[in-house]
């Protein structure tokens, strides 16, 4: 809850003050809500910072403090494969497999750790400056978010910066976790929003708005937190989205409005 407690009252008062930077209009985006076409049961005590699948195998990260993990499912029977607790005091964040590599960033501990992708062992670790949140592979690059409206590109084999690119639009968006999808966009939960930007990572380009709100019951919300979490399902057009002590996880499409 660290993270939300500390910003979410900052944020919204920014959108209300300046709603063209925190997600006012965009007449280019494409206006976008989910269509749910299945749900099943989500650890309500896993504060969800990174989800990724990887053909049949679904990674999930969390954060807080001394209670971060990752671990690795079968995306199928949804049963666990692997689980690496992080050690205190990191805070966990987002994940990415780069080849054979499985890269897990950290919030304000400023280390990404190199890990195998079956055993979850870790490799080594790599410094890096600013704070963590998302990350994703697009072909030949990680794709990095830090809460910011700018996204960090690094390279899958060192995590060197190789570039940044800003949002051309929706300027003050706070990017959060993050899905690289096979057309080359990425997807950006937009903290604390129930928005998931879609960006042109070349241009920076907003090019569709997804609007969640609603998606989970109210009847669910007691003790839960904000939407974070999108992977694309492989083969398909569906999505993977929940959040953070979210009972709940849905797969989906994203479709006009």
């Amino acid at each position: 809850m660290e993270r939300t407690r500390r910003r979410s009252a900052v944020t919204l008062l920014v959108c209300a003050l300046a709603a063209a930077g925190c997600g006012g209009s965009d007449d280019q985006a494409a206006r976008l809500r989910v269509e749910v076409l299945d749900s099943t049961p989500h650890d309500p005590r896993a504060f969800t910072q990174g989800l990724e699948i990887d053909g049949d195998v679904r990674y999930e990260s969390t954060g807080r403090a001394g209670a971060s993990w990752v671990a690795r499912f079968d995306r199928r029977t949804g049963a666990e494969l692997a689980r690496v607790n992080l050690p205190g005091p990191l805070f966990g964040e987002g994940i990415t497999v780069a080849g054979s590599t499985l890269w897990q960033i950290t919030w304000k501990d400023g280390v990404a750790i190199a890990r195998d992708p079956v055993t979850l062992a870790e490799r080594a670790r790599v410094p890096y400056e600013g704070e963590g949140w998302g990350l994703c592979t697009r072909e030949d690059r990680v794709v990095m978010s830090d809460g910011t409206d700018t996204l960090t590109f690094r390279d899958p084999v060192t995590f060197a910066e190789t570039g940044t690119v800003t949002l051309r639009d929706r300027r003050g968006a706070h990017l959060n976790e993050l899905d690289c999808a096979p057309d080359g966009s990425v997807w950006a939960n937009d903290y604390p929003t129930d928005r998931i930007l879609r960006v042109d990572p070349d241009s920076g380009e907003v090019l569709g708005v997804v609007d969640a709100t609603g998606l989970l019951p109210a009847t669910a919300k007691a003790g839960a937190d904000v939407l974070n979490g999108i992977a694309h399902v492989p083969g398909t057009d569906r999505f993977l989205i929940t959040g953070k002590y979210w009972p709940t996880m849905f797969e989906v499409r994203f479709v006009a409005e």
